[in-house]
């Protein structure tokens, strides 16, 4: 067994490399199966503009 990954030969390095890509495809598999019961329609939100406000910091009401 290699305790180290300088002294270790090429076919650790070969199952590490296949390990990390395993893992790799297990979380995208994940990802992709967690969004399959989305909702992916867009519907067209219209916003039409009001009258004008102006924020202030005081109370009082300004007539102009």
């Amino acid at each position: 067994m290699n305790h180290s990954i300088h002294s270790a030969d090429r076919s650790t390095h070969l199952k590490i490399v296949v390990v990390a890509l395993v893992a790799g495809i297990v979380v995208a598999g994940l990802g992709i199966s967690a969004r399959t019961n989305t909702d992916y329609t867009q519907t067209a939100h219209v916003i039409k503009a009001g009258k004008p406000v102006a924020v202030t910091s005081s109370d009082t009401t300004m007539v102009r």
